[in-house]
C-alpha cells in the first residue's frame, strides 16, 4: 500500500487462561489494513473473530492481548486508556457482529439505538441525530425510515436486522469497520444486497474494511486482500484476484473442499493438517 496503513499490527497475541493451561487463540500475527477491503478467512476457530475484538479490545477475562505494534494511525491502542478507547468504539473503528437479534437493545426502538450511537459521539441535540439517523437508514436502502426507525428489534426481518446493525455501526462515521460474518443468517439474495450496501459505502466514505468471513469464494469475489489463517496463524497473504492461484497447501485445502457443480456426486476431500503449519 503506498498509503500509510489506516491499522498496523504486529505480533499480536490473544492468549486465554484455563483450568487446563493457556489456549492461545491468535499466535503473533501481522498486518496492515488501508483504505480497502481486507478479508480474513479461516475455518471455526482459527482466531478471525477474536483478532477482530482485540483490536478493539473487547477480549474478556481470562483473555489477554499483547503485540509489538498495534496502531491505528498515530494512537497506539495497546497504551491507551479505556477512555479515549470508548472514544475508539465507534468513532473511529466500529464493528459489526453476527446475528442482529443478539446485538440490538430489544427494548428500545431501533431508531433510538442509531441516534444515540450517533449523538454519543458528535454531541448534538435529539432533533439532528433523528435526522442523521433517518438518512442513514436511507443509505443503507431501507425503504420507508420513517416507520422503521419506530419499530423494536423483534419487528424486523434478519435482513432489516442486518441493515440497522450497519447503520449503526456507520453513522459514528469510522475510519474503519470491522465485519464479523455480517451475512451468515441471511439468504444469498440478501446476503448480496448487504454486500452492496458495504461496498457502496466504503467507496463513498474511503474506509477501510476488515471482512471476517468462512465463505473464500464471497471474499475472493468481495475483496481486495485476503489473509488466511489457522491455528491462530496467517498461513498466507495474497490479492483476493490472485486467491484461485494460492501457494499454501492449507487454502489450496480449502479452496479443493469446497463443492462445484462439476463435482457433482464426488466426495469431497479431506483437508490434510501439518502441525508444522502452527511453527515459527
Amino acid at each position: 500500500m503506498a498509503d500509510a496503513p489506516l491499522l498496523s499490527v504486529r505480533n499480536l497475541h490473544v492468549k486465554f487462561a484455563t483450568r487446563t493451561g493457556i489456549v492461545e487463540a491468535v499466535r503473533g500475527i501481522d498486518f496492515d489494513v488501508g483504505r480497502e477491503r481486507l478479508g480474513i478467512v479461516g475455518e471455526s476457530g482459527s482466531g478471525k473473530s477474536v483478532t477482530g475484538r482485540a483490536i478493539l479490545r473487547l477480549v474478556a477475562h481470562p483473555g489477554s492481548v499483547t503485540a509489538d505494534r498495534m496502531t491505528l494511525g498515530n494512537l497506539d491502542l495497546l497504551a491507551a486508556d479505556e477512555a479515549t478507547m470508548r472514544e475508539v468504539r465507534g468513532r473511529r473503528i466500529s464493528m459489526v457482529m453476527q446475528d442482529p437479534k443478539f446485538s440490538l437493545n430489544p427494548v428500545m426502538t431501533v431508531g433510538r439505538q442509531i441516534a444515540e450511537a450517533y449523538s454519543v459521539h458528535h454531541k448534538v441535540g435529539s432533533g439532528e441525530a433523528r435526522r442523521r439517523t433517518l438518512e442513514m437508514l436511507r443509505d443503507v436502502r431501507i425503504r420507508d425510515p420513517e416507520r422503521v426507525y419506530d419499530l423494536y428489534p423483534h419487528e424486523v426481518s434478519g435482513g432489516m436486522g442486518q441493515r440497522i446493525m450497519i447503520a449503526m455501526m456507520l453513522i459514528p462515521e469510522p475510519d474503519l469497520l470491522i465485519a464479523d460474518e455480517p451475512t451468515s443468517a441471511l439468504d444469498v439474495t440478501v446476503s448480496m444486497q448487504v454486500l452492496a450496501i458495504l461496498d457502496d459505502l466504503v467507496a463513498k466514505r474511503g474506509m477501510g474494511l476488515i471482512f471476517i468471513s468462512h465463505d473464500l469464494n464471497l471474499v475472493g469475489s468481495f475483496c481486495d486482500r485476503v489473509l488466511v489463517m489457522y491455528g491462530g496463524r496467517i498461513m498466507e497473504t495474497l490479492a483476493a484476484g490472485e486467491l484461485q492461484s494460492a501457494k499454501h497447501p492449507y487454502t489450496r485445502g480449502l479452496l479443493s473442499a469446497l463443492p462445484t457443480l462439476a463435482g457433482a456426486g464426488r466426495d469431497l476431500p479431506v483437508l490434510t493438517r501439518d502441525p508444522a503449519w502452527l511453527g515459527r
